[in-house]
């Protein structure tokens, strides 16, 4: 078996897990996700735990097992913690703002970028060059940061551009007057 599709995941007291035979639906205080089970793939909850099981010993199942139990696994974790990623922003006047339901990003170019927030995702700009991007769905936070990055990704010379705070940008050596 699977050694990371046969761990059960504990649920916390204030979460609920409804199961169909096609989907599986987790709720929790920070909201509701739910996701599409694949064929073969069997879920079951017993008290506190959640296990994920599968029919048959197919290549494509094996590979299904481990895939739906983090998935699941992180939805536990979505609808109770949240997920998060921050990004900042490097460079001279390059800056972010909300305003409504867009992020207005001053980047470099001849006009302000507006990046409509889409429902169910949170942006904060603490600083104008800090944006923290927060939502209970992990692949909806990672693609929304990724998105932002997208606009302007850091260039190899002076680094400047959006990037993950944390991320080590490797910088080219500039031309040198021979």
């Amino acid at each position: 078996m699977s050694r990371i599709g046969r761990m059960p995941i504990q649920l916390p007291k204030e979460v609920k897990v409804s199961c169909d035979p096609s989907k599986i639906e987790v709720a929790g205080p920070k909201g509701t996700l739910a996701c599409d089970l694949p064929r073969g793939i069997a879920v079951s909850v017993d008290g506190g735990k959640v296990l994920v099981q599968r029919e048959r010993e197919e290549r494509s199942l094996r590979a299904l097992h481990g895939l739906t139990r983090s998935l699941i696994a992180n939805m536990v974790t979505g609808v109770t913690q949240g997920f998060e990623k921050k990004l900042e922003i490097i460079g001279v006047g390059f800056r972010a703002d909300i305003q409504g339901n867009l992020l207005k990003l001053t980047l470099g170019f001849s006009h302000p970028v507006l990046f409509p927030v889409p429902e169910g995702i949170n942006i904060q700009v603490e600083k104008q060059t800090l944006i923290t991007v927060r939502g209970v769905n992990k692949q909806m936070v990672g693609t929304i940061a990724a998105k932002l990055r997208s606009i302007k990704p850091p260039e190899p010379y002076k680094g400047k551009g959006v990037r993950y705070l944390g991320e080590k940008i490797r910088k080219k050596v500039g031309k040198t007057k021979a």
